[in-house]
């Protein structure tokens, strides 16, 4: 229950959702009802129910920021030259306010994640599991005929459906990119959104710049981005039209007295990379080729819109009783070489839709957008200023913490993948999360086909499908990554009885979530991982 929106009841209904093959996103009906004004157990007056961002950066990995994520030996950030090519002096700001995680995995691709966060849940279990082509499908050659293209729909369970139900105005800016074109999951206002700019079906914008009309009227119409008409034709990068939008909505909602949830959803730092005209210069006598001076502009664009966020809550009043999240959506997608060695995010291996940490790994970072100790929801949840958190946390995990804070239940029968993060945002080890993550892609082409990852503690196995080059010619790989964080050394010969135990817990993994498998030359039968 809330503790404090004004209405006195407020009934949200859900169809009956899935088939069966859609495990935990069934539910039959949800009503939720909420007081006017609710006095706590402790018996303390209610307090203005928290504001909620999500920052959601599309294709940023966890090197592609001035702010150092990764440690040293003693769990202690260390920079690396990449952190000194990228400009984000407002990610540093939000990280000096809050705890940055130096471990948070996300799926290798942008829909499984995004419907990840919305559900709480690992891909494996929704099955939206590659990223989704408004057009047509794209499972691949042999990919599961079960998964879920179609994404989300009207029904589901969703984080923005929950909190809308609460009473808070909803508002979704940028990339949605939760269902195909003629499918309900295109628009945000069918999955619990009261208010959509920017939304639709596809992941790359038109254009970023406001003089191509963000993609109308060009060769790239399919992918123009909608609601900022008012921009065509101005000098307005598409950045900083999305956060003018933004911005204004958490006025109006703030006006209205009303507790806001901001899903700001950045187009950027995606495919193409049109350079930010506002940042060039900082670039241009960087050594680096040109696609990749244009990506650290888009990096520095979404840093400013970051920046210019913050200011705006402080400016409204509202900076303390906001908690934001800021994460990526996938590994590092910049331009800088090969995607499967170190480089566009070294030192770790590879880059987004590949099977190494460079593909998974994402920077997360939590704050409350002004620190103040005695706030009643700051002292509620406490995060730990300036901290670093090594413990492993995941995208999905933001679900039950947002639910947990606003006094909010998920329906009984919507499993969730998802735990809380309330000690490691303190700054402690919580040894009650177990410490795995499932990844899988049981789809090509990408740039890694048909594998599912899981780790296990510093354990971390890669299953392929369908052996390749890329994979040695073998089913499998096995890293310690404790001791090879930058996965150099494969271990499955070395380590036969470590491999089996990893395999074992992959394979359970999959079966305890439904997963749907690649399917032989028939086109019918599913291919499973096999023990070693």
């Amino acid at each position: 229950m809330t503790r404090s929106h004004p209405l006195t009841a407020l009934v949200c209904s859900w169809a009956p959702l899935r088939s069966p093959l859609r495990g935990g996103l069934q539910a039959a009906v949800l009503t939720v009802a909420f007081a006017a004004a609710v006095m706590p157990a402790s018996g303390r007056a209610a307090e203005p129910a928290p504001n909620i961002v999500i920052f959601l950066v599309d294709d940023m990995g966890v090197m592609d920021t001035s702010v150092p994520f990764l440690t040293d030996a003693d769990g202690q950030p260390k920079r690396y030259p990449l952190n000194d090519y990228y400009r984000t002096p407002h990610m540093e700001r939000l990280a000096a306010r809050g705890i940055r995680f130096s471990d948070c995995s996300a799926m290798s691709v942008c829909s499984p994640t995004r419907v990840s966060i919305m559900t709480g849940q690992n891909a494996a279990r929704h099955r939206t599991t590659n990223w989704i082509n408004p057009d047509k499908d794209n499972g691949g050659p042999s990919g599961p005929p079960q998964w879920n293209w179609t994404g989300l729909k009207r029904g589901d369970v969703t984080l923005a459906a929950l909190l809308r139900a609460g009473g808070y105005r909803t508002i979704h800016v940028g990339k949605g990119h939760f269902g195909p074109r003629d499918a309900q999951g295109a628009d945000p206002l069918n999955l619990g959104f009261e208010i959509n700019v920017g939304g639709a079906s596809f992941g790359a914008p038109g254009s970023y710049y406001g003089q191509e009309n963000y993609g109308h009227g060009t060769k790239r119409v399919g992918n123009a981005v909608p609601h900022l008409e008012k921009y065509h034709g101005t000098e307005t990068f598409l950045t900083e039209a999305l956060t003018i939008e933004a911005t204004s909505h958490v006025t109006a909602a703030v006006r209205a007295d009303r507790p806001f949830f901001l899903y700001l959803s950045h187009y950027a730092v995606h495919a193409p990379f049109q350079s930010d005209p506002r940042f060039a210069e900082h670039y241009r006598n960087s050594g680096k080729p040109a696609p990749a001076q244009a990506f650290a502009t888009l990096i520095e664009g979404m840093d400013k819109s970051l920046g210019d966020l913050l200011d705006h809550l402080e400016t409204l009043g509202v900076a303390e009783n906001t908690l934001v999240f800021f994460l990526g959506d996938n590994g590092s997608d910049a331009p800088l070489g090969h995607q499967h060695e170190v480089a566009c995010a070294a030192p770790l291996r590879g880059r987004k839709g590949s099977h190494y940490e460079g593909g998974t790994r994402v920077p997360l970072i939590a704050a409350w957008a002004k620190p103040k100790a005695d706030h009643p929801h700051q002292k509620r949840l406490p995060i730990r200023a300036g901290g670093i958190q090594s413990q492993p946390a995941a995208v999905y995990d933001l679900f039950p913490t947002i639910l947990a804070l606003v006094d909010i239940e998920s329906p009984s029968n919507h499993v969730l993948d998802g735990a809380r993060l309330d000690t490691l945002l303190a700054g402690r080890r919580d040894s009650r999360r177990g410490e795995t993550f499932l990844m899988h892609y049981p789809h090509a082409p990408h740039r890694s086909d048909y594998f599912t990852c899981y780790r296990a503690g510093p354990w971390k196995v890669i299953y392929h499908y369908f052996p390749t080059g890329v994979s040695d010619n073998s089913h499998y790989q096995l890293f310690h990554l404790s001791e090879d964080p930058f996965e150099q050394q494969n271990l499955a010969l070395a380590q036969a009885g470590e491999l089996r135990r990893m395999m074992r817990g992959l394979i359970d993994a999959l079966e305890k979530q439904d997963a749907a498998y690649p399917v032989d030359e028939d086109g019918v039968t599913p291919v499973k991982p096999k023990l070693p």
